[in-house]
């Protein structure tokens, strides 16, 4: 077991961490990503290293996951069976991917795992991030409410390769052997970024052909797999920050259960646009703060005061994130529960002259 250095909480992170928890977690229950995505590189634009992001993310995921998940199965959108399926594989992929994170923390430092980590957010999230925007705005504009499978996930449930497993919430009937590399990837991303969503979810909704609410609700079943078992593995190193993990677990509780809360008044295209707009303002913070790794790596010159710049700006980008997120989710939720008692409001003013 490796000792790492303690990280100085100070009354900035005190106040910064549940309030990233709670915007987090609602943005992990309406999408079902986890909200790792905003999470770790909110933690390391607040200066925690990478690795220790990372780690301490994933520790906080899998009680969140579970609530999370718990509250979206009586929504019906959680496919237990496809989330415990998934998160065989997946379990394997998170123990590859601590042991590459590892390995580059080790040969490169905290600048070399910061750089890694940042860099990996950039790809993924600009590539998942334009897919899900495309698709989100071609849902809208055909007023799709519940999608059915693409063209993709009609020819992968074609394929007749045994063991077939039914997915009777996600209504998809493919093979095993299908399910197999989405899993791996999912764990392999999660355990390197703390975040499988950007593959677990699209993969459901593109391959396995599941509606965005379904693949986002049971992406938390898997969120709860990799969470616990990539703790675990975590922990023995030393890179698990509890404090870190139990500030921000404090307010992401509160907030899944309203972002799940959330997904009961909005259409499907809504999540996806959610979470692609998300995912684009983060990739652009993430993509400023890699000149300042190249520096501390001693690849790139850089003036101090710059490279300070550059870290206040990914700070702010990423506030500006999280801002968005809640925004859409929140004034979703009032918007609907308005539009609700409405309903309710009409209903009772017909039924009223009808009385003796």
């Amino acid at each position: 077991m490796e000792a790492k250095e303690v990280l100085e909480l100070t009354p900035f992170m005190l106040i910064f961490l549940p309030t990233l928890g709670f915007l987090g977690g609602l943005l992990s229950g309406f999408i079902g990503s986890g909200g790792a995505f905003v999470l770790t590189p909110g933690m390391m634009s607040a200066g925690v290293p990478g690795a220790v992001a990372v780690a301490s993310n994933m520790c906080h995921k899998f009680p969140k996951a579970l609530v999370g998940a718990m509250k979206r199965a009586k929504l019906g959108h959680v496919d237990v069976f496809l989330g415990l399926v998934m998160g065989l594989s997946a379990t394997a992929g998170v123990q590859v991917g601590v042991k590459i994170q590892k390995w580059i923390n080790q040969v490169w430092g905290t600048a070399g795992s910061n750089l890694y980590v940042s860099t990996i957010f950039v790809l993924v999230l600009l590539t998942v991030g334009l897919i899900v925007l495309r698709d989100a705005y071609r849902s809208k504009n055909q007023q799709v409410v519940v999608a059915e499978p693409g063209k993709l996930a009609q020819k992968v449930q074609k394929l007749r390769i045994p063991p077939m497993l039914n997915f009777p919430v996600a209504k998809s009937k493919v093979s095993f052997w299908i399910t197999v590399p989405l899993g791996f990837a999912t764990g392999l991303l999660a355990a390197t970024i703390a975040v499988g969503g950007f593959i677990g979810v699209p993969a459901m909704m593109y391959i396995l052909g599941a509606s965005s609410f379904v693949a986002s609700g049971t992406e938390l079943v898997i969120a709860f797999i990799m969470g616990l078992t990539g703790t675990l593995s975590w922990a023995y190193s030393g890179y698990v920050d509890l404090r870190l993990a139990l500030l921000i677990l404090f307010g992401s509780l509160f907030g899944v259960q309203l972002g799940a809360i959330g997904t009961s008044y909005v259409k499907d295209y809504m999540i996806k646009l959610v979470m692609a707009l998300v995912m684009l303002i983060v990739m652009v913070s993430r993509l400023v703060s890699i000149p300042v790794y190249l520096r501390d790596l001693g690849k790139l010159a850089l003036a101090p005061s710059t490279a300070e710049l550059l870290k206040n700006l990914s700070f702010a980008i990423m506030c500006l994130a999280l801002v968005v997120s809640g925004v859409i989710i929140l004034g979703a939720i009032v918007k609907g529960r308005r539009a609700a008692r409405a309903e309710e409001l009409r209903g009772v003013s017909v039924e009223v002259p009808q009385q003796p």
